[in-house]
């Protein structure tokens, strides 16, 4: 916002807001603040954002999404000036500086709204003008008396009430607040544009992450097939063993057969392990051959699915790269996470179910359950990584919950409620049919020794009270994980 643009929004607003009390303040992202004001006959939201890119004030005529937990400087406006009225709201002269003075019964405050670029900030202010708390604490230290980037001494430099004009807003329905909504429509639209933005870069990375994961998928798939192929004779070698019988000793290390699968009837050595018997070397060809037949049942079909993947991704991506994706579809995490790919053998033929309950949230993220202390043990301190999300029922005996992440990255709103609703559902509060679940990065969760398995110390962690909701258990009981 320039200094014009930011007298005209408060030459707009400020005369109604003076004299209205502060009944709830939210904090919707990390750089921006709302207030509900209360005003005879009505309540306005004031969005206050120090978000260097759309530094701005206006009244919101829609409400905001809030994060599960407020932050901690949402948490220290709660304490100190909820409930208090705003006595004057100016601006710093010739600045982008708003000064909100507010007087609660205890003491009075100074709200300091810095709309400076990439130094934006929001700053509380005791009646002394020291700096308590900011939304920024990298841009300022609480504690300092607050020193405007202006030359005039605070005291001197409020701007007594100079109204601007309102523009003429052209395409705009006729409201009481024409600037405000002007303002909150342009930076709604860029802020749509930039997150429209952010999301294809997002999701253009997590395409080219997976597209590099399927093709070490296929390509260790076609190593291990190759490998296996050279057992594909392995069932005849082992018949025509099973003719010589008797004629076979330990200490051999080849015999000679006659090969009767072929019509020249040629003669044809077979290495043997010296160090075993007749049985031994031909239960060992047939072995080998079930290891053959087994890949090509388990591997090929995976190999071409794989395949398919890759082509279905690397068209998506080159669509997303021209601009021919739509922004808003989401890219799904279809690649899950692998560990070293392994030749199916004999004895594990039938790929054996996961220990864990498995469920995938609203937003696609992998959701893992324990079923007993071993398994909570288990999937906490072996399986979970230090970036993944782990939820535990509040005070209460239940299983350990992991929501899959990755690093760096924050899971959505409902992904937390939903892996909070599994936590509550599979603990001792799963009657009452409510309760407190607490979530913390995993890495925050630490081992009790000399307890039993499953028992843990959380050194840091947030919470959210879940009452279980039908539908979403519904969802989450019938949603698997894409194999």
């Amino acid at each position: 916002m320039t200094i014009t643009e930011l007298s005209a929004v408060l030459g707009e607003i400020a005369p109604l807001l003076i004299g209205g009390w502060i009944q709830k303040i939210h904090q919707p992202s990390e750089h921006a603040l709302t207030l509900e004001i209360r005003v005879p006959g009505k309540t306005l939201s004031l969005l206050l954002s120090a978000n260097p890119r759309a530094a701005r004030v206006h009244l919101l005529h829609r409400r905001l999404p809030n994060p599960p937990a407020p932050p901690p400087f949402c948490q220290f406006l709660r304490a100190h000036i909820q409930g208090a009225t705003i006595t004057h709201f100016e601006q710093v002269r010739n600045d982008r500086i708003v000064l909100i003075q507010l007087q609660t019964p205890q003491d009075q405050y100074i709200l300091v709204v810095a709309l400076t670029g990439r130094h934006a900030n929001l700053l509380i202010l005791n009646s002394n003008e020291i700096i308590l708390s900011s939304v920024h604490p990298a841009l300022s230290t609480a504690g300092q008396r607050y020193c405007p980037p202006t030359l005039p001494p605070l005291s001197k430099a409020i701007l007594k009430e100079q109204p601007l004009k309102p523009p003429i807003l052209h395409g705009q329905e006729e409201t009481s607040f024409p600037i405000s909504q002007a303002i909150e429509a342009h930076y709604t639209h860029l802020e749509d544009q930039h997150s429209d933005d952010q999301t294809q870069q997002a999701q253009t990375g997590a395409i080219r992450k997976d597209i590099k994961k399927l093709r070490r998928r296929i390509e260790a798939h076609v190593k291990d097939l190759e490998k296996m192929a050279q057992y594909q004779e392995y069932k005849r070698y082992g018949e025509l063993l099973k003719g010589s019988v008797g004629t076979i000793h330990k200490g051999q290390s080849s015999i000679t057969v006659t090969d009767y699968f072929d019509d020249q009837l040629p003669d044809l050595t077979l290495p043997l392990d010296p160090a075993k018997d007749f049985k031994h070397n031909m239960d060992d060809y047939f072995r080998k051959y079930r290891k053959y037949v087994g890949a090509e049942r388990e591997l090929r079909p995976r190999l071409e699915e794989a395949r398919e993947t890759l082509t279905t991704l690397e068209k998506r991506l080159n669509q997303m790269e021209q601009g021919g994706a739509d922004p808003s579809c989401l890219y799904p995490p279809i690649i899950p996470r692998i560990s070293k790919t392994r030749v199916p053998t004999s004895a594990s033929l039938a790929s054996p179910a996961s220990p864990y309950r498995q469920f995938v949230s609203q937003d696609g993220f992998i959701i893992l359950v324990g079923k007993h202390a071993n398994q909570n043990e288990e999937l906490t301190f072996k399986e979970a990584r230090s970036h993944d999300w782990w939820f535990h029922a509040r005070g209460t005996p239940g299983s350990h919950v992991v929501l899959k992440c990755d690093k760096g990255t924050i899971p959505p709103r409902e992904s937390i409620h939903d892996a909070a609703t599994l936590a509550l559902w599979y603990s001792d509060l799963k009657k009452s049919g409510k309760g407190e679940v607490m979530y913390t990065p995993k890495k925050f969760v630490k081992r009790v020794k000399g307890q039993k398995k499953g028992a843990v110390i959380v050194t840091q962690d947030q919470s959210v009270w879940i009452h279980l909701e039908p539908a979403r258990l519904s969802r989450l009981k019938t949603s698997k994980p894409t194999s």
